[in-house]
């Protein structure tokens, strides 16, 4: 087997390494912006300037809306079916022994991805931009691989066993119901099938191989993987020989760490381009075999010279075509920057701010004066904490609006007098030596963090029960004088309207799960607090061309707080303050590659 794969990605690999290149390079900078383009217009059409999780419900339930995303939706598969279909297409001439150009791979492939707009193939962008994506098993390709669950709703999943089960079984599903179909888009390139033929022969050849074939493609993706961290730690180990061989020369071992980043760039580059190309390849294999094992006749591409001849030149005119598009958009561009259309001016540096989720909830129970003074303790910026309204109209602190997850008591807020709530224990859910925590006024802990010197991110979470709800926060605010070290937020846009008219100079910010077009149109909110997985570099670079901020929430591991810093978010709020001080303090420092290298040394000393 392992020879196999070596002669089906060696004997065309130019031809897939330069597809993989210029597709990747196409999605980049054409088809991406292209598809954005087309949901803007969507959005626009629909009569939404922006899309929020308020919103979003609307805006998905509209005829027309529907309407224009199955034709999306559509255009992704196609786009997407092409790349791996050339891929296919490539490695069945591998397999033949065949040379192919990139131009006639790629014009097979189109010919064959037209098949997607028939009506029998209805449901193949489950498959392609859905299904192989979920699962994340190396299979995906393009844009479509960055489809994830946001962090927030797995963090949901992870804290409630119920869901957590039922999150497992729909994987454990959806992974037998992949590996069914493991082979429909071999089926459908190679031999013409319709997506339902394609589900059955695919399902039959895989009825005695789904675990060879699943940990088949487990072993390739783990063997990627560890090739890539010995590329690098083969280079980075080579080059700290050199560094010692000639650290007294400064400029050598500045030299030195440039080469490690050139390294690990040039190393990420190679396995993005092959790593799709070798699952396939595995995947392309097990097609094979798994064909000869049940004597099913093996279809090869053919390649129509004469179909080939007359696509090249409408090939042409299409790639004249689309030079032409990217010389006039490049001179359009060009003129409006030189007339001030577009305001390209670099944004300050300014240090990332960390706040503690509910206090410092990790390690103290939520939402409770020793949560907040270990918030501060840790070095927390600000502390966000959540207000409810009690029956007899008193704020108390409490992210939930029923008493029972926290204090044991199974009581709505709204329900309930503060004399009652004050006597319950509030922390003892989280730990016996937390044991008799109380669940405190909001006007103490303003009153606390005014004399400490904390900021607070003070979360309005209406019921529709309370009365001059937000009245009454900003009668705090103002009584404390505390302006400068607050913001108000919420989820419901309407709060912040009223937290306005009462008092104009409390800052608010807009909390939303999600966040697309013009959310600057959100007048009152000062700044907006989006959900980590939908900050993109477009819309924190929109927010901080209107002068506002934006926070992301809620950001626990390194590589989700690293994302942040270097998409250059004002403010994260975590529940794990020590690991996103750290990790920021990283980033300014730059320490990853010279903490590398001091590791290295201290094993060749």
């Amino acid at each position: 087997m392992r020879k196999s794969i070596k002669n089906i990605l060696r004997y065309n690999m130019k031809t897939l390494i330069g597809f993989e290149l210029i597709y990747k390079l196409i999605s980049v900078f054409v088809f991406t912006p292209i598809f954005l383009t087309i949901f803007n217009l969507i959005t626009k059409l629909c009569g939404y300037t922006y899309l929020t999780f308020e919103n979003v419900i609307s805006f998905l339930s509209k005829p027309i809306t529907i309407i224009f995303l199955l034709v999306l939706i559509i255009l992704v598969t196609f786009y997407t079916l092409i790349d791996l279909s050339t891929i296919i297409i490539i490695l069945d001439s591998s397999y033949q022994e065949k040379n192919i150009k990139i131009k006639d791979a790629f014009i097979l492939a189109c010919k064959k991805s037209m098949h997607v707009f028939h009506i029998k193939n209805v449901l193949l962008p489950f498959l392609v931009i859905f299904l192989i994506p979920f699962l994340n098993i190396g299979l995906s390709t393009g844009f479509i691989s960055t489809i994830s669950i946001p962090e927030f709703i797995l963090d949901f999943i992870n804290s409630n066993t119920s869901l957590l089960i039922l999150y497992s079984m729909l994987i454990i599903i959806l992974t037998i119901i992949l590996f069914r179909w493991l082979y429909v888009i071999h089926y459908f390139v190679l031999e013409g099938c319709s997506f339902k033929e394609a589900r059955k022969r695919s399902a039959n050849l895989s009825k005695k191989n789904k675990i060879r074939d699943f940990i088949s493609i487990i072993i390739t993706q783990t063997v990627i993987f560890i090739t890539y961290i010995l590329f690098i730690l083969i280079g980075i180990i080579f080059i700290c020989l050199i560094y010692k061989w000639l650290g007294k020369v400064n400029i050598l071992s500045n030299l030195s760490i440039t080469l490690i980043w050139i390294l690990i760039a040039i190393s990420f580059i190679i396995m993005t381009l092959l790593s799709t190309p070798i699952n396939y390849a595995i995947v392309t294999l097990r097609y094979y075999h798994n064909k000869n094992k049940i004597n099913e006749d093996i279809v090869h591409i053919k390649i129509n010279t004469k179909y080939i001849k007359k696509q090249k030149k409408r090939f042409k005119i299409f790639k004249y075509s689309v030079i032409i598009f990217v010389i006039f958009s490049g001179t359009l561009l060009t003129y409006s920057v030189m007339n001030d259309k577009y305001d390209l001016k670099i944004e300050y540096v300014k240090t990332m701010e960390v706040t503690a989720h509910r206090g410092a909830s990790k390690e103290y129970p939520e939402n409770t004066m020793s949560a907040f003074i270990g918030a501060k303790e840790l070095g927390a910026d600000f502390i966000e904490l959540d207000i409810q309204q009690t029956k007899d109209k008193k704020l108390i602190v409490m992210h939930d609006t029923n008493l029972k997850r926290t204090t044991g008591v199974d009581k709505d807020i709204w329900k309930t007098s503060y004399d009652e709530i004050k006597s319950l224990d509030a922390g003892s859910f989280l730990s016996d030596k937390f044991k008799g925590e109380t669940v405190p006024l909001f006007e103490d802990v303003v009153k606390w963090a005014k004399e400490n010197n904390m900021k607070l991110n003070i979360e309005l979470k209406p019921t529709g029960n309370e009365t001059n709800f937000e009245e009454s926060v900003s009668d705090v605010i103002k009584k404390y004088n505390f302006y400068d070290e607050c913001v108000v937020t919420s989820q419901v846009y309407e709060v912040l309207e009223n937290i306005k008219r009462c008092d104009k100079n409390i800052k608010t910010v807009y909390v939303m799960s999600l966040a697309y077009g013009d959310i600057n149109k959100l007048t009152a909110a000062d700044n907006f607090s989006i959900e980590a997985s939908s900050v993109t570099r477009t819309l924190v670079n929109r927010v901080h061309k209107e002068g506002k901020e934006l926070y992301a929430w809620t950001v626990n591991t390194k590589d989700s707080i690293s994302n942040m810093v270097e998409l250059n978010v004002d403010n994260i709020i975590t529940d794990n303050i020590t690991l996103a001080k750290e990790v920021i303090y990283s980033s300014k420092t730059s320490n990853l590659i010279e903490e590398y290298i001091k590791f290295v040394k201290g094993l060749l000393n």
